[in-house]
Parts: C-alpha cells; structure tokens; sequence
C-alpha cells in the first residue's frame, strides 16, 4: 500500500479545493452489498482504485462506469482460484474478503495484503489521503489535528476538501476525521454511515450485548455479489 515516491511528492492546499480530481480507469470492477448499503470496487493490476458507496458524493457516476470494463464477480462460485486471476481481479478479491471480516468483526484491514494504485488526485491530496492510514481504527482526529500532522496547521479547510475526496472509503479512513468539537461532518458517505462506522470500530474494543446485537444483524447481509445481469443499469 505504501505509494512510491513520485506520489509523495509536497503539495500546497490550494491544488485541493480548486483541481479536479484525476481517476485512475480501473481495469476491472464490481458491486457488492454491505450493511450500509451497495458499493462499487475498482482495480488495475497495482492495486485497488477505488471502494465507494454508490452515490457517494465525489464517487463515480453511472457515465463514469459506462466507460469502464463489464463487471466482474471474484466471489462468484466457480470463478477461477486466486493465482489464476488476473492482477486487478485478484485485488477485488482481496478487497471483498477483507471486507467482509471488517463487517463481521470489525477487523482492521491488512495493507500489506491489499494495495492501493495511488496514481489520482493532486499532489496534495495524495499527501492527505496517505496521512489518513495513520489514524488507527478506534480513535479519531479534527481536520485542525490532521493539517497540523502535515505540517499546515492553517490549511484546515483544505485538508477537510481533499478528505471528502477521498477515493477508498474504509480502506482509507477518511470517516475517523471529525469537525470541532467531535461533529460529525463532511462524510462524502452521509453523516448516519460515519456514526454507523465509528460505532461499529469502536465495539471491538468496548462491546456491548445491544451492539453485538446490533452488528450481528446488520453483518448478516454483509458484501453479496450482485450478479452482472443485474448491472445493467448502470453501464449504460
């Protein structure tokens, strides 16, 4: 997951809020159910691209995918063994195994396992986006605190644009960045998935019988491939 050098390179904020934001074409694709509703993952063969809420704001569009490849199923039964895939299609499945033991158990993600193909965004976002991975499931930091990590305290507004633009919701924790005072704001997802989120990290830690209860149900429609006939619609 660590980006090479060129993707590390300094930047000012004012690339955040006025550029727009590069994506990278995934090679390959497709749609999974969560708990808090469908998501999108996308790959080329250096890692994962992009993991989104379907109609996130500041995530791709129908017309966006309309210019990508057809969907794929990793999960699918039958579908070829993990060495035999293709790059991008053994990063989706990776991703969706990850995932589905981040919904069941909230377990951390493994980085080493899972790459991220680092080539969008503007520089500064980049430097953004990568300083979110220090923030460890469990706690979270004001977009104040996470200027100041990067050395502009001053540049906080344009911290909190490039984390709403975020590409790998989850994967990069941009739902553990509060506002002041502990508000719950700025969550490209909606603000009712980034409390959902936060609760459901935190239970690991301090479980309860009524969220044990709570993630028990919601786990059990968790990360559901969707088969690619029921696609359709938004390839075309």
């Amino acid at each position: 997951m660590k980006p090479t050098p060129a993707e590390t390179s300094t930047a000012t904020p004012r690339e955040a809020p006025t550029a727009a934001l590069a994506r990278a074409r995934p090679e390959a694709w497709c749609s999974v159910e969560s708990p808090l509703g469908e998501m999108w993952l996308a790959a080329t063969e250096r890692g994962l691209t992009g993991l989104w809420f379907v109609g996130q704001r500041h995530g791709p569009t129908p017309a966006d995918t309309a210019s990508w490849p057809a969907p794929v199923q990793p999960e699918e039964p039958g579908f070829k063994p993990k060495p035999m895939l293709p790059a991008a299609q053994a990063v989706l499945r990776e991703a969706q195994q990850q995932l589905q033991h981040y919904w069941t158990e909230a377990r951390p993600f493994d980085a080493p396992r899972l790459p991220i193909d680092w080539r969008q965004g503007t520089a500064f976002q980049r430097q953004v986006w990568q300083a979110l991975l220090g923030i460890e499931q469990g706690q979270t930091c004001s977009y104040g605190e996470l200027a100041s990590r990067l050395g502009q305290p001053q540049a906080a507004r344009a911290v909190g644009a490039a984390v709403g633009r975020n590409p790998w919701s989850l994967l990069v924790p941009c739902h553990r960045v509060l506002g002041q005072g502990g508000a719950l704001t700025g969550y490209a997802g909606g603000v009712e998935r980034k409390r959902w989120l936060l609760r459901h990290e935190r239970s690991v830690q301090a479980p309860s019988p009524q969220t044990d209860a709570v993630h028990a149900t919601a786990a059990s429609t968790a990360l559901a491939p969707k088969p690619a006939a029921m696609l359709g619609g938004v390839l075309a």
